[in-house]
């Protein structure tokens, strides 16, 4: 087995909002250096309930799928397969928690595993995916504190 990838933070706004952030306005904060293409002008979408997807769409349509969501539960708790780039048969597991520490301030924690999915490749993906949560939480942190 390998150990899951765990980050806990908090971020200045209360916990629906945090939610609300991450799920219908994840394409004001996600980059597009971490998307499939790395192109501009794509949109990011999460679609708000189970078995909803996660993709982004060129400006010609094109979608591209990164995961399905498994869990939709606001303000509490999100959970989704996630395969950017990679075979569904591949996907990781994401779960994450809104947790209010009090008013205006959220603790988020996010529990990453299943690369063992990934055979030999699985400690590889882990280290790329700590880099890329690494790189990507400030924008949430920003956009939610906003």
């Amino acid at each position: 087995m390998i150990e899951p990838l765990r980050m806990s933070f908090e971020v200045g706004c209360g916990q629906a909002h945090a939610f609300d952030v991450w799920t219908n306005r994840i394409d004001l904060w996600w980059p597009a250096d971490h998307t499939a293409t790395g192109e501009d002008g794509l949109v990011v979408t999460l679609e708000p309930r189970v078995g909803g997807r996660i993709f982004q769409r060129d400006p010609a349509g094109v979608e591209i799928d990164w995961g399905e969501v498994t869990e939709f539960a606001p303000p509490d708790r999100l959970a989704y397969r996630w395969h950017p780039r990679r075979d569904r048969a591949d996907a990781t597991d994401v779960r994450i928690r809104f947790v209010p520490v009090e008013p205006g301030r959220t603790r988020v924690d996010i529990e990453h595993e299943g690369w063992e999915r990934l055979g030999a490749d699985g400690p590889v993906w882990r280290e790329r995916n700590q880099q890329g949560w690494a790189t990507l939480l400030p924008h949430f942190v920003s956009a939610a504190s906003a």
